[in-house]
């Protein structure tokens, strides 16, 4: 098959770009110095992170002049995500790093006033009249980022740029920019399923330009995000099973009896992206605590997940900082790049952000660099840590009873309560900590964290929808993207949730491993309520 040439710079999950490569036809040769380069004849640049860290990644190992002479010389040059941004002169981001200013204009920071930042989910890369590498004005493409380029009529065009946009709020955005031998894009294409192939074997293939067939721009702007999450434990026999339970008791009775197996991760995993989720999380709820680091069986369900599925993969459980069974002291931020390099796009961290809260709250709000947050996220970027928070309502008869973030509820407590206030747990619920979800929400924003995957005890199990009022309080104190979960049990659960709200995103488990709905039941229904979702396509 022939060769495409790819520049890992430790720039997080390159295993699915590989993956996407491999699936339509070519194979990967690694550039591992600035003369690997050289050798070339079509080069790829992936990336997620900050421009500045991005950049001078380039400048200390070599590269910048390599890359500059690769692109001189007319031979096919692609760009991914930051890689897209470093073309531009400079970013906002790191104002005293200069990029490569092969494209002139500059970057800055979405809004955050108005609308959630990071900007992640599934948009649009709408071109004017033509169809550009394969991109379709009704296909919808898998971004997250915080930094954009502002879109202005002509601007880049003036300067032989064909370009492809997308909105968020009322912001216009570069998607991605092509000119002769270079295509950019902001959004993933490894992660945007079967639409970003499609642009990866265009540009591969060398084709630049096709008619559009006559097909209609969609609706601009993000798409309403439905995750598929699978709880992945050892069972009594030692099988790696999805499971599900009411508030995270997975055993099939209440006094015991075996481990509740729903089905095989990765088999589930394909399942769920062929009927349209747009994104799979794993939760290790047990974190295979006894097992040697360098063989976590969840690497080997990353590794095979990440061959046939073409969406963002989250990773959650027993990342932080710890100590192998050779007495070897491994880092949170070790395992992490061990998750990336497997295939995962994301991790979530759960009891380890409570502690490292309560740190954070007990210094004063001082940040100190060392949590499993401020590590992960210095290196690949807020968007790759996501929080995942446990709480569950106590109810008091009037808010002066606690110090802590209380609402007015809909839904009295077993007294006839009036208010509640969330407290935070860890191990899976089994601990309450004196904190509330507020309390949380803020420090881990402040630490790093890029997303929030906000469950509720409470709910968890009951299929009776979400705890609105829970998201609603989340969503009033943070700027970064929430995910709503627990509690989905239908797919109008999912249409209040979206209505409602202002969550980023909502998350089913127990009703798809059961087979009561499936995502595309989910979507279907959205999209008959008036919201915009993004369809499974099928093939390129």
């Amino acid at each position: 098959m022939p060769k495409v040439y790819l520049l890992d710079y430790v720039a997080g999950n390159v295993r699915s770009l590989v993956n996407a490569i491999e699936k339509v036809g070519y194979t990967v040769q690694w550039i591992k110095s600035p003369e690997d380069i050289e050798k070339a004849d079509s080069l790829i640049l992936p990336g997620v992170g900050h421009f500045g860290h991005c950049m001078s990644q380039f400048s200390s190992a070599g590269y910048l002049p390599a890359i500059r002479k690769h692109i001189e010389s007319g031979k096919p040059f692609m760009a991914i995500c930051v890689g897209l941004q470093v073309l531009f002169e400079g970013s906002s981001e790191d104002p005293s790093v200069p990029g490569l200013g092969i494209i002139k204009g500059t970057l800055d920071q979405f809004d955050d006033t108005s609308k959630s930042v990071p900007h992640i989910g599934w948009n649009s890369a709408n071109t004017a009249g033509k169809r550009v590498y394969g991109l379709r004005p009704s296909s919808k493409y898998y971004y997250v980022h915080s930094y954009k380029v502002p879109y202005r009529e002509g601007e880049l065009e003036s300067q032989g740029w064909s370009v492809a946009t997308a909105r968020y709020g009322d912001e216009e955005f570069v998607g991605a920019v092509a000119r002769g031998n270079i295509l950019a894009t902001q959004f993933h294409p490894e992660k945007s399923g079967v639409a970003g192939l499609r642009v990866l074997k265009a540009f591969l293939d060398g084709t630049k330009e096709s008619a559009d067939h006559g097909q209609l721009a969609v609706k601009e702007g993000l798409t309403r995000r439905v995750i598929a999450c699978l709880d992945v434990r050892t069972n009594d026999q030692g099988d790696l099973v999805v499971t599900k339970g009411d508030q995270y008791d997975v055993r099939e009775k209440a006094d015991g009896g075996d481990v509740r197996n729903l089905g095989k991760p990765v088999e589930m995993a394909r399942k769920y992206y062929e009927q349209g989720a747009d994104e799979i999380t794993f939760l290790n709820i047990t974190s295979f605590r006894d097992c040697p680091l360098a063989d976590l069986p969840m690497l080997e369900i990353l590794r095979r997940t990440s061959e046939t599925v073409f969406v963002p993969l989250t990773i959650g459980g027993g990342i932080r900082d710890t100590t192998d069974t050779d007495g070897t002291k491994v880092s949170a931020l070790e395992i992490a790049k061990m998750y990336f390099k497997s295939g995962a796009d994301k991790v979530s961290i759960g009891s380890d952000a409570v502690t490292a809260a309560e740190e954070y709250y007990r210094q004063g709000k001082q940040l100190f660099g060392n949590t499993a947050i401020e590590q992960i996220s210095g290196a690949y970027g807020n968007q790759a840590v996501v929080v995942s928070v446990d709480p569950k309502r106590v109810y008091i008869s009037k808010p002066t009873e606690t110090k802590h973030n209380t609402i007015q509820t809909k839904y009295p407590g077993p007294n006839g309560e009036q208010s509640c206030w969330y407290a935070c747990t860890v191990k899976g619920g089994r601990e309450t900590r004196d904190m509330d979800v507020v309390e949380l929400a803020t420090a881990v924003q402040a630490m790093g964290c890029g997303e929030i995957l906000l469950n509720c005890i409470d709910k968890d199990g009951t299929n009776s929808g979400f705890d609105l009022e829970l998201i609603d309080q989340v969503k009033n104190a943070v700027s970064i993207p929430v995910i709503a979960s627990s509690g989905a049990g239908n797919p109008g659960h999912f249409e209040e949730v979206f209505s409602k709200t202002r969550t980023d995103a909502a998350l089913g488990a127990g009703m798809f491993h059961r087979g009561e709905y499936t995502v595309k039941d989910v979507k279907d229904f959205l999209g008959e309520k008036g919201l915009m979702v993004r369809q499974f396509e099928s093939s390129l």
